[in-house]
């Protein structure tokens, strides 16, 4: 029996996020990978990704003319002809055709480049897609090498959803490779933007084969480095960047042993540092006593914030909403 066909939408609020570069990809590397018939549909009705495959030489992935109003009858229609995967690229702008893709979507990518503005702006596409209950992935898109902003925009989606373990880098390489409707891997499938988009539909096809509860794939499939790449600490160093003028450099996050656990001390036998006791039998029961997180001050609403404090004075005007300026 065939596997059943999935639908992986591309979707951001945010105009420039990637969406449609994303979604050419994603397409190109399922279809090359073996996990096709592919499908691309195109809701935006710039209609930049409809350009992109006409200016194709190949004819894989297959695109298909379809309209938002008989999406769910031309997906069945798509997945009786036999197509395995459904790549669907959404408009730039918040409106009810994003909400209606998303349910039919098994797995939402959410696109975003490392800045404030990209952060501010995806608050609702989180919301249309958690009001649906289904599940999601950010991926950092268009980052800058060694930039610290790319890590923390990492950690502040991590608050809100997962985080593709694949950051996508900011390459000529990318726009350049759409003139002509190909993609980085197949202009130049040695470069380091071929790889990462390799290693990010790696990530995904995991995700899409836990999404089918295919329980003894998962464990054919299963991480053995998982604990060590977990626990293991890691150095940052930098390499050479196969961009045109070798100016570009990158990290690369290379494993050392951990350190040798430093010798045990006797804080009994300390007088400065007294033991840490609690207040029912004088003895530490190793708990970590905290105090209660009381929420936001009286007044202020909740909101999603994307841990834009956390970038920087740049984004010092930023305030939660009912607070005034």
């Amino acid at each position: 029996m065939p596997e059943a066909a999935q639908v992986v939408v591309v979707a951001s609020q945010k105009g420039g996020s990637g969406k449609t570069t994303l979604s050419g990809h994603i397409a190109v590397e399922a279809e090359r990978r073996g996990a096709g018939p592919v499908a691309l549909i195109d809701t935006d009705p710039q209609g930049s990704l409809a350009k992109w495959w006409n200016a194709r030489a190949s004819e894989a992935p297959a695109f298909a003319e379809v309209s938002v109003a008989e999406l769910g009858r031309d997906i069945e229609a798509l997945k009786r002809a036999g197509i395995r995967l459904i790549v669907i690229d959404t408009p730039p702008a918040l409106t009810s055709s994003i909400a209606e893709v998303v349910t039919y979507a098994d797995l939402v990518v959410i696109p975003s480049r490392p800045s404030p503005h990209d952060l501010r702006a995806m608050g609702p596409t989180v919301d249309i897609v958690e009001h649906q209950k289904k599940p999601l992935v950010f991926v950092v898109n268009a980052a800058t090498a060694r930039a610290r902003i790319t890590g923390e925009t990492a950690v502040a989606l991590s608050q809100h959803g997962t985080v593709a373990p694949v950051t996508l880098h900011q390459r000529v390489d990318f726009a350049a490779s759409m003139i002509d409707g190909r993609t980085v891997g197949e202009v130049n499938p040695d470069s380091r933007s071929a790889a990462e988009v390799s290693a990010l539909w790696d990530y995904l096809a995991d995700r899409l084969m836990r999404l089918r509860g295919a329980s003894e794939a998962i464990m054919h499939h299963a991480r053995p480095t998982f604990v060590a790449d977990v626990l293991t600490p890691a150095r940052r160093e930098t390499v050479a960047d196969d961009a045109e003028d070798g100016s570009e450099t990158e990290p690369m996050l290379t494993p050392v042993l951990p350190p040798m656990p430093a010798p045990a001390i006797d804080r009994r036998a300390t007088a400065e540092i007294p033991p840490v006791v609690s207040s029912s039998d004088g003895i530490w029961d190793g708990a970590d006593r905290r105090k209660k997180d009381v929420g936001p001050p009286t007044g202020v609403g909740e909101r999603r914030a994307f841990g834009l404090r956390n970038l920087g004075a740049d984004n010092a005007p930023y305030r939660h909403a009912g607070m005034k300026p």
